[in-house]
């Protein structure tokens, strides 16, 4: 008998036919032996229409207000795939975050798993019930309810899996697998049978919408064995895993992020300990920073730019403006019609004139280039954000159809 964890999207549970449909590919694990655990996002667009709602009543409500509202979606979804697969004569019990003892830090909207008691979710098993989680949520210290962030249902999952030391872990989702690139910006992407941990990481990083970038950090800390496939068709999907064969393009894909926004500090003081000062300032504001250049100074004075999403823009924006007489700078520019895209592939660390390559295909598309920014395994680029999907494609054509 082995322990499998099911996660399903919101697009895979959208209605009472698709419900249905998960409900039969649970019960088809099932009956073959293995104890479930399942996880579900919440229904459809559930969560914008939520947000919506809230937007109606209070533009700015708390955080913690938004995650006490956000997260009944998920607990809709559970509860009516109990329903149905009761209904198709599988036993199985629904719990929110806080019945499974799913027990996360308290920053609201990008709360962090810290522990998940097992006893109530062991002890459903040990009936033969599948257990239903609600993804999405936890709850922090104080009993509050917290979310993981948009996409953070694929994290419950590889958490529940890492937790219970789970066989397998499937995450279901409304396309057949991990593709070289978003199929709807390039019809001709590929699918990958098998995609490294590292790799998958950096284009979930770089926005690729696939899989929740902490799901994957999870995934590889406690080398959960992870699988992505359709829950519409029953085809093989992507395993992602440790090592993988390299194909000879050497990039695994191409990811694209519209969700940014440039920040820029004009006129910083040219002194040690100013960038620290910058950053430790944000971060203890909870706002995360992506791509950093710092320029050469101009006498006295230098300039540093980076990239937060845009939710965080004008809280960042915020912070500095508070803290000008200690930081000491000029003005604050900011950009958030800029897009960011980005190559990511193992073999990059051992293949020169990869970037070259890339940088070839923006210049012969016409496109300028704002920053750069690298790793080991990723090459990243800001750029206006109306050229986001035409660079795209002719980067993917550049590493995938060229000879």
């Amino acid at each position: 008998m082995s322990l499998i964890v099911q996660k399903f999207g919101g697009s895979s549970v959208r209605d009472t036919q698709r419900i249905f449909h998960v409900a039969e590919i649970i019960a088809e694990t099932y009956k073959a032996g293995n104890d479930v655990i399942v996880v579900l996002s919440a229904q459809g667009d559930t969560t914008d229409e939520l947000i919506g709602k809230a937007n109606e009543i209070n533009p700015h409500a708390s955080k913690r207000e938004m995650d006490m509202l956000l997260s009944t979606g998920e607990q809709i979804s559970v509860a009516l795939c109990a329903m149905a697969l009761e209904k198709i004569g599988v036993p199985a019990v629904s719990l929110a975050a806080w019945q499974v003892g799913i027990q996360s830090n308290s920053v609201h909207s990008d709360a962090r798993i810290k522990r998940i008691d097992e006893e109530r979710v062991r002890g459903e098993l040990n009936q033969r019930k599948v257990v239903l989680v609600a993804g999405f949520q936890a709850v922090n210290k104080n009993g509050d309810v917290t979310t993981l962030g948009r996409g953070g249902s694929d994290t419950s999952a590889v958490a529940l899996a890492a937790s219970f030391q789970a066989d397998l872990c499937q995450i279901y989702t409304d396309v057949d697998g991990i593709y070289t690139c978003d199929p709807r910006i390039v019809p001709n992407a590929r699918k990958l049978e098998a995609i490294t941990y590292d790799e998958m990481l950096e284009l979930a990083s770089q926005g690729a919408q696939v899989l929740h970038n902490r799901s994957v950090e999870l995934a590889k800390k406690y080398h959960v064995n992870l699988e992505v496939l359709s829950s519409l068709e029953k085809k093989p999907g992507t395993k992602v895993k440790e090592v993988v064969k390299m194909e000879k393009t050497n990039i695994a894909g191409v990811a694209k992020d519209t969700s940014v926004a440039r920040v820029a500090l004009v006129g910083l003081q040219h002194n040690p300990g100013v960038a620290f000062q910058v950053f430790s300032l944000l971060g203890k504001a909870n706002i995360n920073v992506d791509v950093i250049i710092q320029s050469i100074g101009r006498g006295d004075t230098k300039d540093i730019s980076f990239t937060v999403h845009k939710k965080d823009l004008e809280d960042a924006q915020q912070v500095l403006e508070d803290n000008k007489d200690v930081l000491k700078f000029d003005h604050v520019a900011v950009d958030d019609k800029i897009g960011k895209v980005s190559i990511v592939g193992a073999g990059m660390m051992s293949n020169a004139g990869v970037a070259a390559k890339m940088f070839e295909a923006l210049y012969e598309a016409g496109i300028n280039i704002q920053m750069i920014n690298t790793s080991e395994i990723r090459v990243s680029v800001l750029i206006d954000e109306n050229d986001v999907d035409r660079a795209v494609r002719a980067v993917h054509a550049k590493f995938f159809d060229e000879p």
